[in-house]
């Protein structure tokens, strides 16, 4: 008798032999010495899927696992916190005190922005620039300032887009923030410390996911990394096995809670995220979310936007291809250049038509910090320029919407872009389902007070 298996059975996501140039072009990018056998990556990726190609991507993964770095690669990237430390740049973080009542209005508007950037993308998420930008257009609303409404679809566009715009979220046809898994993790975020506290570990963290959300809530590393659970591993060998994902964008959707109970302290907030992202990621992919959630922090007694960047990336190493990158529109900014020139800067550097480039931590990294910088202060015009760029828009216009939330609070985020979510977000969560977002402030602003 003999057993085999049924690869149509299994999701894309969960099949290293199905994304093996995905491997190779990830490898190549963190500097390893193997593109010598590129040939033999484009062979196996052509084979079909059966148990030939599973021994093909397992010798090609032994490959990947014990390749040296090439020499001359000019970036040092750590994946161990004290490596990352040991390459940071300091800077130093404006003192601000905040009274509770300011405090829990910056709290508010954090949780709220992130719902509103999440909504204000999610219908669109996965469609190409030239697409988004021509249905912005014919409605009106190009460059982006409110929402995409039902009304604003035309039948023509239903049938002749590449883009599938059939019963998507619309702003105007909701009543709250469907789920999705840019607001469960800021959700599951609060129950990590409400079940572990902030000395949480990262196998407290598979802990909970385990029990917290099914599998097919979680996609790409962290589908990887879930499927690892259940087969022994645990970080960082949860992050390494047969991942191609592991510098995806992933992580940096994930550490926006560690931003929001420790405000004014980004150096904490890192290290909380570093305990999330090493689950599932590793160099850029945890840097990511330690960039993410220390902005955040940051913002709350931050100025300007400028001030909110150098306090992130001072949370990751100052020889990483995301310092760089992210560094980079901070440099055209200060510069001078316009908004379509850093647009284009980015959309040349990083194609939105390729998964790995339109996934990638560093590409929307790029656009998160395009969009505080050029938003002028203006919670509507941070979020829509976060979006408008197109790659992943409902992360991106999450986490500006959390960041520039926190800046300047909740009174300034319209009553317009709160309206369709009645205070409520929708999460998958086993035991938690919908919740309020007020709910969400209050217990937030009781993990700041106890610490």
């Amino acid at each position: 008798m003999e057993l085999k298996k049924n690869y149509a059975n299994m999701g894309w996501w969960e099949s290293y032999q199905r994304d093996l140039m995905t491997e190779y072009r990830q490898s190549v990018e963190e500097g390893l010495d193997i593109e010598e056998y590129k040939s033999l990556f484009e062979v196996a990726a052509k084979l079909p899927d059966n148990e030939t190609k599973d021994r093909v991507a397992d010798a090609i993964f032994n490959l990947v696992l014990n390749a040296k770095i090439k020499e001359g690669y000019k970036y040092n990237e750590p994946s161990d916190l004290e490596g990352i430390k040991a390459l940071r740049e300091k800077f130093k973080l404006p003192k601000k005190k905040l009274g509770k009542r300011e405090l829990e209005k910056k709290i508010h508007g954090a949780w709220m922005g992130r719902a509103v950037g999440c909504l204000l993308g999610k219908p669109v998420e996965c469609i190409w620039t030239d697409e988004l930008h021509k249905l912005l257009k014919a409605s009106d609303n190009y460059p982006m300032h409110r929402y995409i409404n039902s009304t604003d679809i035309t039948e023509e566009m239903t049938s002749t887009f590449r883009y599938n715009l059939r019963n998507k979220c619309w702003a105007d046809t909701v009543s709250f923030m469907p789920y999705d898994d840019d607001t469960n993790y800021t959700v599951m975020g609060q129950k990590i410390i409400d079940w572990f506290g902030r000395g949480f570990t990262p196998n407290q963290v598979a802990d909970i996911w385990l029990k917290l959300q099914p599998k097919e809530s979680y996609c790409t590393a962290e589908r990887i990394a879930y499927m690892n659970f259940l087969k022994g591993y645990r970080a960082p060998e949860s992050a390494l096995y047969k991942n191609p994902f592991r510098e995806w964008i992933g992580a940096q959707i994930r550490g926006d809670y560690f931003g929001y109970i420790n405000p004014g302290k980004p150096e904490e907030a890192a290290r909380m995220a570093y305990n999330d992202a090493c689950i599932s990621h590793i160099k850029n992919g945890i840097y990511g979310e330690m960039l993410a959630s220390a902005m955040i922090a940051a913002a709350a007694v931050c100025d300007t936007a400028e001030e909110i960047i150098l306090a992130g990336l001072s949370q990751i190493p100052k020889t990483s291809r995301l310092y760089e990158d992210v560094m980079g529109v901070l440099d055209m900014y200060k510069a001078g250049k316009s908004v379509q020139e850093c647009y284009d800067y980015i959309h040349t550097k990083w194609d939105e038509k390729d998964g790995h480039g339109w996934c990638h931590t560093i590409s929307n990294a790029m656009i998160v910090a395009y969009a505080i910088l050029y938003g002028e202060n203006d919670f509507g015009k941070s979020v829509c320029l976060a979006v408008e760029s197109a790659f992943d828009t409902d992360c991106n216009g999450a986490t500006v919407g959390s960041i520039m939330g926190m800046k300047n609070g909740i009174d300034k985020i319209d009553e317009y872009w709160q309206k369709p979510l009645n205070n409520k977000i929708e999460t998958t969560l086993i035991g938690v389902g919908t919740v309020k977002i007020t709910d969400m402030v209050k217990r937030t602003m009781e993990h700041i007070n106890k610490k």
